[in-house]
C-alpha cells in the first residue's frame, strides 16, 4: 500500500441493498440523507439493525427518530484489498450512535488514512450514491477547524 493511501468505499456499482418492513424507512430517509435508527414506542430502546420487534419488551411499535449523522468509533477493521480490486483499502466499523444510546451501526469510514483510525474517533455521516438509486451512510472524521 503507498503512503498516504486513504480508505475507500466500495465502488457504488459493486454495493447492493435489499430491503424489507423494518429496514426500508431506513433506507428511504438515507435516500433523503437523513440518517434514522429505529427507537421502540414502547419502551424507548434503540435498535440497530432494525427488527420487526424491540429486544427488550417485544413491541413491534416503533418511531423512527431522525439523529445528528454524528458518531464514535466502537471497533473497526482495515481490509487490503477486495475480489476484484486488489487495490482498494476498506475501513470497516461499529459505531456508537451518540443520540441513539445502546444502538450500533455496521458502515465504513472514507478520507482518511486508515493507520489514523482509532477507537473513540469522532465521526460524521455523508451519504454516498450506491445501485438502484439508493444512497449509503457513510462515515467521515469530524472536520476540525
Amino acid at each position: 500500500m503507498g503512503a498516504n493511501m486513504k480508505a475507500q468505499a466500495l465502488p457504488a456499482d459493486r454495493v447492493r441493498i435489499t430491503t424489507d418492513t423494518s429496514t426500508e424507512p431506513f433506507w428511504q430517509a438515507a435516500k433523503q440523507e437523513r440518517l434514522v435508527a429505529p427507537k421502540c414506542a414502547a419502551c424507548g430502546t434503540f435498535r440497530l439493525p432494525p427488527t420487526p420487534f424491540c429486544p427488550e419488551c417485544q413491541s413491534t411499535e416503533v418511531d423512527w427518530t431522525e439523529l445528528s449523522g454524528r458518531a464514535t468509533v466502537f471497533s473497526f477493521s482495515v481490509v487490503h484489498g477486495f475480489p476484484g480490486l486488489p487495490d482498494i483499502t476498506l475501513v470497516p466499523v461499529i459505531l456508537d450512535l451518540p443520540d441513539a444510546p445502546g444502538a450500533r451501526l455496521v458502515s465504513n469510514v472514507i478520507d482518511v488514512e486508515p493507520e489514523k483510525v482509532e477507537i473513540g474517533m469522532e465521526l460524521e455521516v455523508l451519504f454516498s450514491p450506491i445501485s438502484d438509486g439508493w444512497l449509503l451512510p457513510l462515515f467521515r472524521p469530524v472536520a476540525r477547524g
